[in-house]
């Protein structure tokens, strides 16, 4: 059995606002910068043999504050992005609703085929999406496996993977994980800067502790919306 810590990474301007950032490339506000320092804190006495992010800089820099700690260099992975929303990405919730009324009732519904207009970017499916954020962390894990193998051989401790990435990809590990279906409405929060503990053993994954945020709530560093947090 492997470990994975998967992060979301921390708050930025566009979540307290709730406008959509998809793959817009949103930095951490202060707030967020904390967070990330407060989850580096966290993470450092954990033992952690490798730390990958989204290219996006709101991960990649709450992955950078883990990787400092142990001395790690950040592995960029463009596939482990939040999904691309095509003409939802830099409106706020409201103006979505407004504007494409059918398409935000779609988002909501979590209708898995469903594809948006297109913006700069063409819009993925909740189904396409789904398929590309498991099957990048099913191959990062995967990648791992040898050495993971070599520790046991050698009775040496195992380290955890950390991968720091984005809300939907947390939900889409959680249902893969739980066997839930990519309609059910979310019963389970995706927490800025939390530490969510997943195993792989091999062929699937196992939540073991979901959504903490100890580390951040020492801090004062709480979650704005822990229900339905902007993507």
């Amino acid at each position: 059995m492997m470990d994975l810590l998967l992060i979301r990474h921390g708050e930025t301007a566009w979540n307290r606002v709730r406008r959509m950032q998809g793959h817009i490339d949103i930095p951490l506000n202060e707030v967020g910068q904390r967070q990330a320092q407060a989850l580096g804190d966290a993470l450092s006495v954990v033992p952690v043999q490798a730390v990958y992010a989204s290219d996006l800089q709101r991960a990649r820099d709450t992955a950078q504050a883990v990787a400092n700690s142990h001395a790690l260099t950040v592995s960029l992975h463009t596939s482990l992005r939040e999904r691309c929303y095509g003409a939802f990405e830099g409106l706020l919730y409201a103006d979505i609703s407004e504007r494409y009324p059918e398409a935000f009732a779609q988002w909501r519904a979590r209708e898995p085929g469903a594809r948006f207009p297109a913006g700069e970017r063409e819009a993925e499916t909740l189904q396409e999406f789904h398929q590309r954020s498991v099957e990048a962390v099913t191959h990062i894990m995967r990648s791992h496996e040898a050495s993971d193998a070599e520790a046991d051989s050698t009775h040496t401790q195992h380290g955890a993977v950390v991968i720091v990435t984005h809300g939907g990809v947390l939900d889409c590990l959680y249902r893969e994980a739980r066997g839930m279906t990519l309609e059910a409405e979310r019963n389970f929060g995706i927490v800025n800067a939390a530490i969510n503990h997943l195993q792989w053993d091999g062929q699937r994954f196992h939540v073991l502790t979901w959504a903490d945020a100890t580390h951040l709530e020492a801090a004062g560093l709480d979650e704005i919306d822990r229900s339905h947090p902007a993507a």
